[in-house]
């Protein structure tokens, strides 16, 4: 049975990125994946894990580097969709760490909820701590929550639930529904998107996972060629309609179909009761990439 969850690790100064995704899939590696250090614990006696990074920088040339790339005009706070990349070398800080039962290679992102309590400043030092309790069923495996909280001034600025699958046995317990949004939009404008635009985000997100970089490492891990980041997609989405949200919003998405690169895909949004329901789909098809709806918090 799972114990008390430890303490928060703290990451001191920069994370190094390559450094990161390497260690983070090791555990993936036939032989290595036994050493000490890199052997994963069982996934009956995982508690939870938490990291932390404390008086982060929300710095001007790496804002304005990932606006640019999203589709945000720049402005003096950075874009809803920003601190996630504050956030994500705790994630890999955590799949990395051996105490995580799962291997990084094979999480798929599914969900993907933001809670923004204001207006983040550019160049405001921030505090940024993860965490992630034991995993929950799912029909096709298990779900784990990383659950992320921004703070400054002793308040909450920011607050993020990424949800991640994890294919193969699943656990005893209900299956909690997914993220609904019923009859989201479709049509709408045409973005044609590049064949390096998984390259061009992860040079400003710091994640470089293979499957969006080249066809063949995508082929390597069972894609016939590249794929968008879904964060990209939810980032360039909240663009869209973003001078029609307030500073106060949650956001929250579905990732459905990959988007293969390059290709092209329709987004459209419509204004409902309360916020926004959006949709991105095939334009071909209307079939979903990603759903989402955004709400005054």
């Amino acid at each position: 049975m799972p114990t008390t969850p430890p303490p928060a690790k703290t990451l001191d100064g920069e994370p190094g990125r390559l450094g990161t995704l390497v260690r983070a899939a090791l555990p993936a590696v036939p032989g290595v994946n036994q050493l000490p250090g890199v052997r994963k614990g069982p996934a009956r006696d995982f508690a939870g894990l938490s990291y932390r990074r404390e008086q982060v920088v929300a710095e001007r040339a790496r804002v304005d580097a990932y606006a640019s790339v999203c589709g945000f005009p720049r402005r003096d706070v950075v874009p809803v969709t920003y601190p996630h990349m504050l956030a994500f070398p705790l994630h890999m800080a955590i799949m990395g760490d051996p105490a995580f039962p799962y291997p990084a290679i094979g999480m798929v992102h599914v969900e993907n909820a933001i809670t923004a309590h204001r207006a983040v400043g550019v160049g405001e030092a921030l505090d940024v701590t993860t965490e992630v309790g034991p995993p929950r069923p799912h029909a096709r495996g298990v779900l784990l929550d990383f659950v992320t909280t921004v703070t400054a001034d002793g308040g909450t600025a920011w607050e993020s639930t990424s949800t991640y699958l994890r294919r193969g046995r699943t656990i005893e317990g209900d299956v909690a529904p997914g993220l609904e949004v019923p009859d989201p939009p479709t049509g709408g404008v045409e973005w044609r998107l590049p064949a390096d635009l998984g390259r061009t985000y992860a040079s400003v997100s710091g994640d470089a996972n293979p499957i969006h970089l080249y066809p063949l490492t995508a082929r390597a891990l069972g894609f016939p060629r590249q794929i968008a980041h879904g964060m990209w997609t939810k980032a360039r989405s909240v663009a869209a309609i973003e001078n029609r949200l307030p500073d106060a919003v949650t956001v929250e998405v579905a990732f459905k179909k990959p988007v293969f690169l390059p290709g092209t895909v329709a987004f459209a949004a419509r204004r409902d009761d309360g916020g926004w329901t959006f949709a991105m789909t095939n334009p071909k098809d209307g079939s979903p990439h990603l759903v989402g709806r955004a709400t005054p918090a």
